[in-house]
């Protein structure tokens, strides 16, 4: 088959019967004539042809595409000495809650701590003993981890003594940012190597007085992360999202009616001193409300996404808006903006889509009018039809033909468009649409009957009660 192919195309190329001159003849050799093994023929390509022809995938503009912008979930960097003893500050001392969720977080498997021993520093031991020591406790393991370290005097940090053997250090301090200059303190003076601090009603706190008390946290071989959040609520974790600001700066100054979740908080708290990207950070965290932000459809593209809370966290924290706003700036300079004629073209384009689209919408218009009109007009002759049918059998002298029309009417438009849908070539079963027409009118007619007996009885009740009962007895009488 494939000889003969061969000959006939030698045979096609040495023709000249056209008219023109004679050309050079081609002739193809046949397979097994052919020679060497890199002969590529076109069904080798696939149906979408040679590379040469593949459609190019379009470079998706981030600030349309957020997923376009994002890469797959990747594990993140943990700092490696998160071992040993960590102490817990700050906490258990509402009766209203247990405060157990960041003694949880720090005790998590799946996180990045490894602590051997998680000590609470408490106003009231006894008092912690009983919000913490519970079943949870024993279930979740924290239980052989927890030990307690009460304080000299309620609201007093620990001493250096009482410091001695921790490794790490987490402490919630409620609005007063001198305390974080204490903290400081002691931890320079300690074998104290990570320390973060959640500063909560954080809004009173200028821009000096909170870099001061950044600065106060610096020490060689030592590393600190500050979260400064507003009033705490006791919001969901993770229900809004969130921006993030260098605390002691203008821009991360947090308004007086600012707002954070606890729950959220104490995330941030316990995963910034486990990333490394937290490290050395003092951070203002403030809940974003505008669905249209960028911190918004950032957040909500890490999470559908697949992101874990740490990855999220992580990325805000090394990337965030800023790497979001720069991608998109690429994107630009790549994809410079349309010239006049190319936005003419663009505008031109969306017109005739509309126009296109506008026909269509008129073009059913039109067609369900001319529907409804043959319909009423077919409905019309099949009423007329059987009156007549009906009048010669003798079932309708006592009414008009325009009456039995009015009274057969449902009937007639059925007819009508089942006849017209017949006419234009539409599918149909008459049998089963004239059974199913009939059970519906069966049961629009029971429910007529049940509401005009209701109405019936509503009226002769009515009637009762506008009798007296003496006029009820005289007429008896």
């Amino acid at each position: 088959m494939k000889l003969l192919f061969s000959s006939l195309l030698a045979l096609f190329a040495s023709s000249s019967s056209d008219g023109f001159a004679t050309r050079t003849a081609f002739v193809a050799l046949p397979l097994s004539q052919r020679t060497g093994s890199t002969e590529l023929y076109i069904s080798s390509w696939g149906k979408n042809g040679p590379p040469s022809r593949w459609k190019k995938p379009e470079d998706p503009d981030p600030a349309e595409n957020i997923q376009s912008y994002l890469k797959a979930p990747e594990p993140v960097a943990a700092r490696d000495n998160l071992d040993g003893t960590v102490m817990v500050s700050g906490w258990v001392k509402s009766k209203e809650r247990t405060d157990q969720t960041v003694f949880d977080l720090l005790n998590a498997e799946e996180s990045a701590f490894s602590f051997s021993k998680i000590l609470a520093f408490v106003d009231d031991e006894k008092f912690a003993k009983k919000r913490l020591l519970g079943r949870h406790a024993r279930y979740t393991g924290l239980l052989d981890k927890l030990d307690f370290l009460q304080a000299s005097e309620p609201g007093a940090l620990p001493t250096p003594e009482q410091l001695e053997g921790v490794k790490s250090w987490v402490a919630n301090v409620d609005s007063d940012i001198s305390v974080i200059m204490k903290i400081g303190e002691l931890v320079k003076g300690s074998g104290v190597e990570n320390v973060s601090i959640l500063l909560t009603g954080a809004s009173e706190a200028d821009a000096t007085t909170a870099l001061g008390a950044v600065k106060s946290l610096e020490s060689e071989g030592k590393s600190f992360t500050v979260i400064a959040v507003g009033q705490i609520t006791e919001e969901v974790e993770g229900k809004l999202p969130y921006a993030i600001h260098d605390f002691g700066t203008e821009g991360g100054a947090i308004p007086s009616n600012a707002t954070f979740s606890r729950d959220e908080s104490l995330r941030f708290v316990t995963e910034g001193m486990g990333l490394e990207c937290g490290k050395n950070k003092a951070m203002s965290f403030t809940e974003v409300h505008d669905v249209n932000a960028t911190e918004t459809k950032i957040i909500k593209g890490l999470r559908e996404a697949g992101y874990s809370r740490p990855q999220e966290i992580d990325h805000m924290i090394s990337k965030g808006v800023e790497a979001f706003d720069t991608a998109c700036e690429e994107y630009k300079v790549r994809k410079p903006e349309r010239t006049e004629d190319e936005e003419w073209m663009l505008n031109a384009e969306e017109k005739l889509k509309k126009a296109q689209n506008e026909a269509l919408v008129q073009q059913d218009d039109d067609r369900a009018a001319r529907k409804k009109t043959e319909t009423e007009d077919i409905a019309r002759e099949w009423a007329k039809r059987d009156f007549f049918r009906r009048s010669m059998a003798g079932e309708s002298a006592d009414m008009t033909e325009e009456e039995y029309i009015e009274s057969v009417w449902d009937r007639a438009l059925f007819e009508g468009d089942l006849k017209w849908r017949i006419i234009n070539g539409e599918t149909t079963d008459s049998k089963e649409e004239l059974v199913d027409f009939k059970s519906k009118q069966e049961k629009k007619k029971q429910a007529m009957l049940e509401k005009a007996k209701a109405s019936l009885a509503e009226l002769l009740d009515e009637d009762d009660v506008a009798v007296p009962a003496g006029e009820k007895e005289e007429e008896k009488e």
